[in-house]
């Protein structure tokens, strides 16, 4: 089978943690078993990790435009965990993107270790990112823009839309979720998938199962928190207030999403909290969660979760890949509804994790099946 060719914008920790997984998830290491630590799906439509490649790559850090995207997933700053180093040179080098938004002027505060540093490269034009996604091949562009780029996320947007090729967004800027942004790529019959991806197992997917927990055992949730605390450039990010608007929302409305009573503002608290430089990319969340029980009677929850962040999400972007690749194998364009509801946190339309997971499963098959009768 030929490979899917994907496009990332912002080689980031993310984006290190999907090419490692890329590489790290063959049948000659992990077998070719239906089921595989570590994966929701091994094998979708016959596409594995291993089948996925990356044929063109953006960022505006001068310590990695310029190289091998194999090789610039490893430079500073980058911190996540290094689980699969081996690499072979890919071949596509690291091109200048649009700095636009994507920078937040308060980064250079800190050293060159934990922020960005720029070389005077003039940024690429949209006909640059345009010209590069056609030349190359590629097919997705998943973006993975820093917290608060609105203007750089939209910015991709459009060129994957005039590239004509599909688009994930993995960050809590509102795209799939805007109906302005929907009819853009209805119209065009490209797939989108978004908004804001939910990790793996990470503080976001917990408390919205504890929430319906809560809901489907008739305990009456009162207030919750969610307080997240990290080391990695994202954090460092976020400390600009004035990035978190989106953030915030996105994370708070994926809980509000499942509760059995909406809560009011006051009594819900979800969002990043503070920037620990020595946690790198582990991510700590302290989640509480007050409620009634029967009678009234009061209780509580507390729990700490603490997660690798980067490598936590890497494997949902896998599957975020592959089901858009067979939408493209369908000619089905538009917002993925179910990959969507299942793989992000502000979907145009919330459903409830089970809901979305089995809409998922019917997706994938049903598609699956599709291409199997037009054989």
């Amino acid at each position: 089978m030929s490979k899917i060719k994907i496009a990332i914008a912002g080689i980031g920790n993310c984006a290190s943690s999907l090419i490692q997984g890329i590489y790290y998830y063959t049948p000659e290491r992990v077998g070719n078993d239906k089921i595989v630590p570590g994966l929701m799906h091994w094998d979708v439509a016959g596409y594995r990790p291993c089948d996925i490649e990356v044929v063109a790559a953006f960022d505006v850090d001068s310590r990695k435009v310029g190289k091998d995207v194999n090789e610039a997933i490893f430079e500073k700053p980058n911190c996540t965990t290094v689980f699969y180093q081996d690499l072979p040179l890919s071949g596509t080098i690291v091109k200048m993107g649009n700095i636009l938004d994507g920078v937040s002027k308060h980064m250079a505060d800190y050293d060159d270790n934990r922020t960005f540093v720029l070389d005077g490269t003039p940024s690429a034009t949209k006909e640059d990112i345009v010209r590069e996604l056609k030349e190359s091949g590629a097919e997705i562009l998943t973006n993975y823009m820093p917290v608060g780029s609105e203007e750089a996320a939209k910015f991709y947007a459009e060129c994957a839309l005039e590239a004509g090729v599909a688009f994930i967004n993995n960050m809590p800027v509102f795209i799939a979720s805007n109906p302005e942004w929907a009819e853009k790529f209805e119209a065009a019959n490209i797939p989108i998938v978004g908004d804001d991806i939910k990790a793996q197992l990470g503080a976001t997917i917990t408390h919205r199962t504890l929430t319906d927990l809560f809901a489907k055992r008739g305990v009456v949730l009162d207030r919750t928190y969610q307080l997240n605390t990290g080391g990695n450039t994202d954090f460092l990010n976020m400390k600009n207030q004035d990035r978190l608007a989106s953030k915030k929302e996105s994370k708070t409305e994926a809980v509000q999403a499942v509760a059995g009573t909406r809560l009011d503002d006051e009594n819900i608290h979800v969002g990043p909290s503070d920037y620990i430089p020595w946690q790198n990319d582990n991510k700590v969340c302290f989640l509480r969660m007050e409620g009634d029980l029967f009678g009234g009677v009061p209780m509580n929850l507390e729990m700490r979760l603490s997660v690798e962040d980067s490598p936590n999400s890497a494997g949902v972007a896998i599957d975020m890949i592959r089901c858009c690749k067979l939408a493209l194998m369908n000619s089905e364009g538009g917002i993925l509804t179910a990959a969507s509801a299942y793989f992000c946190k502000h979907p145009p339309v919330q459903y409830t994790d089970d809901q979305a997971y089995e809409m998922t499963e019917q997706f994938i098959d049903s598609r699956v099946k599709s291409l199997g009768a037009a054989e």
